[in-house]
């Protein structure tokens, strides 16, 4: 049985009561009112799912009505009575917001077909609603897991791009989060809300990759047995990411350049020009500017994508951030596993913050994701995390440099240690407060970034 809240405003309480039993009847929960002010105080003390008004009110339209009410419940969709002579009135409404009308003398029937396909709409509308936010959780910058001054600075430069059409190349090792990052690109455009297709050069035989992007006629070749529009095209008025461009054949190197260059192309087998309107993204784990020296990508394409560079620092270049991205992958982690596995032990993180990552945060998540999966513990030990990797031996550096990182990471797992506590990691470092909070601005370490 139906248990949506439905609220009727008319002044004809005949009509009030006849529509009451309907819908109760039907198994609705139904609130009826005879004039504007009680409505409006209803709607601020509880929360309805459907608004039924009527476009003639006594002392205030239905249109009036509706404006007041959508400014408490905005997603409340409202349907207007109106009599035969006011449907002009009733199509205005529509404009304004309301979901639809009914004229009176109405039909049962239609009415409640009305009231089911009102919330129809507005689950969904609920539902993109919510897929939306968790899209805007997982990839807005200020979700993206960036303590560490190089990765604010990065964001910084993303957040004043993102706007821009420009051409963003993204430079980065293995794992670091390229993709990440070209989908918070999308997302803080004005193209957000066209597609984001994202592809992998180096994932797709050089056979099938030009067809991949630029599509292909029937008959092409074999095996086109039908028309392929392609990536580009399906990227129309939104967002093409190219991860791993450096592993693009040159064959069709020649073509995306024309794309870049035109904002067209010919599709496989086809002698009529397609035009796009795309933003482009490309990232590459390889030194283009060695690949161009070497013949294996063309130094024209390399400054057409070369338009706004970012480098991804690698995990080993700001652990400041290990322990952040550690208790974020944890709740993940557990979350989906179902386990009761609250942090890590103090030698645990030590051993995270010594590793040298060479996967960086890919690397990272799946070794935390190993130790949870193997833990029979309440915290994570260090002989679950990497437990077959050695610790690196470090290289010699000169003194003073020597020193001053070897001083960085010890303020840094001090504090993780004490989870920001900087009275706590103060007295354990044997310095008095004023001294510690020095050293703190020395390295830039932000105290609040431990805290959990």
């Amino acid at each position: 049985m139906a248990s949506e809240k439905i609220l009727v405003v008319d002044d004809d309480s005949n009509l009030l009561e006849l529509i009451k039993m309907r819908l109760e009847s039907a198994g609705y929960e139904v609130t009826t009112l005879l004039n504007e002010h009680d409505a409006l105080e209803a709607v601020r003390k509880e929360r309805f799912d459907i608004s039924i008004i009527d476009l003639r009110l006594t002392k205030m339209d239905g249109i009036s009505l509706m404006k007041e009410l959508h400014s408490i419940t905005p997603d409340m969709p409202v349907i207007i009575l109106t009599a035969h002579g006011s449907i002009e009135s009733a199509v205005e409404a529509m404009e304004k917001g309301a979901f639809n009308y009914l004229t009176k003398p109405f039909n049962p029937k239609e009415l409640l077909f009305q009231i089911k396909r009102a919330f129809e709409n507005r689950k969904l509308t609920s539902e993109i609603k919510r897929l939306e936010d968790l899209l805007k959780e997982k990839y807005d910058f200020a979700n993206i897991i960036a303590r560490s001054k190089k990765m604010q600075d990065i964001l910084e430069q993303v957040s004043l791009i993102a706007k821009t059409d420009s051409t963003v190349y993204i430079h980065g090792e293995s794992g670091t989060g390229k993709e990440l990052i070209a989908k918070a690109i999308h997302l803080a455009s004005n193209r957000k809300n066209k597609p984001f297709i994202a592809i992998n050069c180096a994932a797709i035989p050089e056979s099938l990759l030009e067809s991949e992007l630029f599509g292909h006629e029937k008959g092409a070749f074999t095996g086109a047995i039908r028309n392929s529009r392609g990536l580009f095209v399906n990227a129309h008025e939104g967002t093409i990411f190219l991860d791993e461009i450096g592993d693009m054949p040159l064959s069709i190197q020649a073509k995306l350049l024309r794309v870049l260059q035109d904002r067209e192309f010919y599709p496989i087998g086809s002698k009529k020009p397609v035009k796009v309107d795309v933003r482009v993204i490309v990232a590459t784990n390889k030194d283009l500017e060695e690949e161009v020296k070497n013949g294996s990508f063309r130094e024209d394409l390399f400054y057409r994508i070369h338009v706004i560079p970012i480098h991804l620092p690698p995990l080993r270049e700001r652990k400041e951030d290990i322990p952040l991205m550690a208790e974020h992958f944890l709740q993940e982690i557990t979350q989906t596993m179902k386990k009761d596995v609250k942090g890590f032990t103090t030698e645990a993180m030590h051993k995270l913050m010594m590793y040298d990552w060479p996967g960086n945060v890919r690397e990272l998540r799946n070794a935390i994701e190993y130790a949870v999966a193997i833990t029979k513990h309440d915290y994570i030990s260090e002989d679950v995390i990497l437990p077959a990797k050695d610790l690196p031996v470090e290289s010699f550096k000169p003194l003073k440099e020597a020193k001053e990182d070897f001083e960085r990471s010890y303020l840094i797992k001090l504090l993780a240690h004490t989870k920001g506590n900087v009275s706590r990691a103060a007295e354990l470092a044997g310095k008095y407060r004023a001294d510690f909070y020095s050293l703190l601005k020395k390295y830039n370490i932000n105290p609040a970034d431990f805290k959990n």
